[in-house]
């Protein structure tokens, strides 16, 4: 993999973990949200209408086109598995900026996928 297309690969997968963070935190903002015929649009709005949720969205687009430039350079098989180094970039943010709390065990298992993602990015 040329370090350009890793350089897109890395800010694909950076992009599509800011915005799952970005989701957090809007829901986080609204509380539980069900699927019912009870959902009304003013419900629907106070959670799109947030800067966390159009933020989040935004990204997911950039991440897109992003994503798509690199799947154009770099087998998927190797692509794909790289998607792990955002469960990373999440537990960091949301034990630092959501207050969550992220066991040993949860570190562990990380741990354990990012030794895979290096293998991965070795081959």
């Amino acid at each position: 993999m040329t370090v350009y297309a890793f350089g897109l690969v890395l800010t694909g997968v950076l992009l599509n973990a800011i915005a799952q963070f970005l989701l957090k935190m809007a829901t986080n903002k609204v509380g539980v949200i069900e699927v019912s015929s009870a959902v009304s649009l003013s419900a629907l709005s106070a959670l799109f209408f947030q800067w966390p949720m159009m933020l989040g969205l935004l990204c997911y687009g950039v991440s897109l086109l992003v994503w798509l430039m690199a799947l154009s350079r770099v087998d998927v098989t190797l692509a794909y598995p790289m998607l792990a180094i955002g469960y990373v970039v999440n537990a960091l943010a949301a034990q630092y900026y959501l207050g969550e709390v992220v066991s040993l065990q949860r570190w562990l298992a990380i741990g354990i996928i990012l030794v895979g993602v290096a293998l991965l990015a070795r081959s």
